[in-house]
This record gives C-alpha cells, sequence and structure tokens, in this order.
C-alpha cells in the first residue's frame, strides 16, 4: 500500500499546487492513498465546507487538521458530515467532528487514518497518547494499516509519539510547524517516522504569511495582520509504503515538488 501525505497546505497559492500536482504525484509513485493536512487551506487559518469539497474532487482521501481547524465557524456542521475530514481525536467529548476514520483502496485493503494534537505551546487539551491508545484499541482487528499525523509544537513531543507508538501503527508523521525535517526513517518496530512534512505553500515567506508583516511583529511586539504570501509555491510530502497484511513501513520517501 502506497500512502501519499501532504504536508499543511497554505491558503490559495497551496490549494493552486495541490491541485496542480496531485494526479501527476499519484500516478508517478503509485499512489493508493493521499492524506492531506488542510488546517491553513484558507486565507488566515482553517478550511471551509467548499474547500474541503475540493480537496476531495481533486483525488485526496482523507483530510487532516489541528488547532486551526475551528477558525471557520461553517465548518463545524461539516465536520459532523463529513467522515473523511478529521480534527485532532484529543479535543474533549462533545465538540464537532472526530479525530479517527478508516477508509479502503480500491483494491479494498483498510487504512486507519488518526489525529493528534500535542499540548506542549498548544492549547491544554487532552492526553494525546492515552487518546491514542484508546482510538487504536476501537479499531477492528482486521485493521493493519495505521496512519497517523501528529499535529505538534514541539520536536520531543512529536519524536516521543514515535517512539510510543512504534511497532503499533504504520507512521507517524509530523504536521504544524511548516519546515520539513530530513529526519525521515523507519523505526525499529516497522513504524514509518517523520518529525514534520512540512507544508505545501509559499516559501518566500515566513512560514507561508507575509514575510514583512511577520519581522514587523518580531521587531515591535504589536499585533499584525497576517497575510498569505504567494511567491515560491513549493509542496512537501511523503511517500509511505506500507505491507497492507502486517501493518509494517517498508519505506518513507521526502519530497519536495513546485
Amino acid at each position: 500500500m502506497k500512502i501519499l501525505y501532504i504536508g499543511d497546505t497554505v491558503a490559495t497559492a497551496g490549494r493552486t499546487l495541490v491541485r496542480t500536482l496531485l494526479k501527476e504525484l499519484r500516478q508517478q509513485y503509485s499512489i493508493d492513498l493521499t492524506i492531506l493536512n488542510c488546517e491553513n487551506a484558507a486565507p488566515g487559518n482553517g478550511v471551509t465546507p467548499q474547500m474541503a469539497d475540493d480537496f476531495f474532487d481533486w483525488g485526496v482521501d482523507v483530510l487532516t487538521s489541528g488547532n486551526h481547524i475551528w477558525n471557520k465557524k461553517e465548518i463545524l456542521p461539516y465536520l459532523n458530515k463529513q467522515a473523511r475530514i478529521l480534527r485532532p481525536a484529543n479535543y474533549p467529548p462533545g465538540n464537532p467532528g472526530h479525530g479517527l476514520v478508516v477508509v479502503k483502496t480500491k483494491e479494498g485493503e483498510p487504512l486507519a487514518v488518526l489525529n493528534l494534537q500535542g499540548r506542549v505551546y498548544m492549547p491544554p487539551i487532552d492526553d494525546p497518547f492515552r487518546v491514542a491508545d484508546a482510538e487504536l484499541a476501537s479499531l477492528p482487528k482486521d485493521v493493519k494499516a495505521i496512519f497517523v499525523d501528529m499535529h505538534a509544537e514541539a520536536t520531543s513531543e512529536k519524536v516521543a509519539m514515535g517512539w510510543y507508538l512504534d511497532g503499533r501503527v504504520s507512521a507517524v508523521v509530523g504536521s504544524h510547524t511548516h519546515i520539513p525535517t530530513a529526519d525521515e526513517t523507519i523505526l525499529p518496530g516497522g513504524t514509518a517516522y517523520q518529525t514534520d512534512a512540512g507544508m505545501t505553500g509559499p516559501f518566500h515567506s515566513v512560514i507561508g504569511v507575509m514575510k514583512e508583516a511577520a519581522i514587523n511583529r518580531f521587531l515591535t511586539q504589536m499585533p499584525v495582520r497576517f497575510e498569505p504570501a504567494s511567491q515560491d509555491v513549493r509542496l512537501n510530502a511523503v511517500v509511505i509504503d506500507v505491507d497492507g497484511e502486517t501493518g509494517k513501513a517498508r519505506s518513507i520517501l521526502r519530497i519536495q515538488r513546485k
């Protein structure tokens, strides 16, 4: 089973590049299922139902997210209607949506996708480690391939989750910081790991926003309106090959495209 995971997709520039490249990437790497983090897809963060539908129409199978998923209020009822868009599973019970879904390839092979959010320098939500245990325990025994999007600020928390789930899931890939890391590996238990897949968006920027505004905020410490940048747009992603019978990862490949 070949899984394509596309990192945090930022605003119009990121969405446009996904639309342009996705079909080619799926063909080039013989992709069976595509996952994309959509929490920054709208200008000013968040995602709208129309944008989510567009991603599905372009060939994305599952959308993951993070702390910005709540920014566009029109997405809240959509989270309960569309099973293939996730919010982090460790938000407290009662919030819209869910953090785990099982989808199938065209050949019928199942893949579980679990979305978690860290707590270091992030909102103090429920424990992602214990929630991961509970969510994994809820899966049918025949679901061996499991992908985890660990949306977190701290590198240490992402690394810890990778080791915690090693041998129990197929892959743990981080999101949120928008900077691709060069530590892709297969852990001893057979779990593919990368601390952050990076963003799909404008690199002539400060993590996706116009650099002048970001620099001004650092210089003045005053509130500044951030606007999405648009230059030097790149797609960052990973391709993970998983043995569907055992759930173990065979390989992980970091890619960047313009």
